[in-house]
């Protein structure tokens, strides 16, 4: 029988996690072990999405701050996503785990355009579903779209992997002093100027109730604790406390 705490959850990962401590592009090694973590919670019988970012290959927002044109540049970032979610679909089937991409840029060649109701009926059959492409619009990030295909899809929680163990009220690289929250408000997220999600992905979650579990990512086994109940990480709620 599942200890799951959850049925359905979509799991957000940054470009920059798969990049490991090369910085840019992506490890093999990294990519494996996420395979592994994503496999682990698979087989407790939860149904998986994911959403991953592109800033180990191409970040919009910073090629825009260096003069390019800001759609064109979140466009790039766009592709780049596409180009991780591939990698990503690649090393999960390796590991036996039957995946589906779905992009919201369409691309019929290398992956399904997005359709939500297909989505649902590929995570009821335990496929993992990744999202690539972000929203399709420029000027959302991929935190964005992770929080409107949470919502789409029905999940019961966006668990975001991080490199760090939680929400800190500070950089808990440059302050060792800084003090992690085991729990918090979307509000106070919003408040306190925290480096969370940006603020529409903070917005829509707290406005449609959607938790949030910041946890790091990096420490094997963390995802499928998370996933079974374990107090690991941030949970964010949108119960002002």
């Amino acid at each position: 029988m599942s200890s799951a705490k959850y049925r359905r959850i979509l799991l957000k990962v940054s470009g920059e996690m798969l990049a490991g401590e090369q910085g840019y592009g992506i490890q093999p090694s990294v990519l494996e072990g996420l395979a592994a973590e994503i496999a682990a919670v698979v087989a407790l019988d939860i149904e998986v999405a994911v959403v991953i970012g592109g800033g180990n290959i191409f970040r919009g927002i910073a090629a825009s701050a260096s003069g390019m044109e800001r759609a064109s540049a979140d466009y790039m970032g766009m592709l780049a996503t596409v180009m991780n979610a591939l990698a990503l679909q690649n090393a999960l089937e390796r590991s036996g785990i039957m995946t589906r991409v779905q992009s919201a840029i369409e691309m019929r060649q290398l992956a399904e355009g997005y359709i939500r109701r297909r989505a649902i009926r590929h995570l009821e059959k335990k496929r993992v579903v990744i999202f690539a492409g972000g929203t399709g619009n420029p000027y959302f990030s991929t935190d964005t779209a992770a929080a409107l295909r949470a919502m789409e899809i029905g999940a019961q929680v966006i668990m975001k992997g991080t490199k760090v163990d939680g929400i800190y009220d500070a950089d808990p690289v440059k302050n060792p002093s800084a003090t992690m929250y085991r729990e918090i408000s979307f509000l106070a997220i919003l408040n306190q100027h925290l480096k969370v999600m940006d603020a529409t992905a903070i917005s829509l979650c707290m406005d449609n109730r959607l938790p949030l579990v910041v946890f790091n990512l990096k420490v094997p086994g963390n995802f499928k604790r998370v996933a079974t109940g374990e107090p690991i990480g941030t949970i964010v709620t949108a119960d002002q406390r």
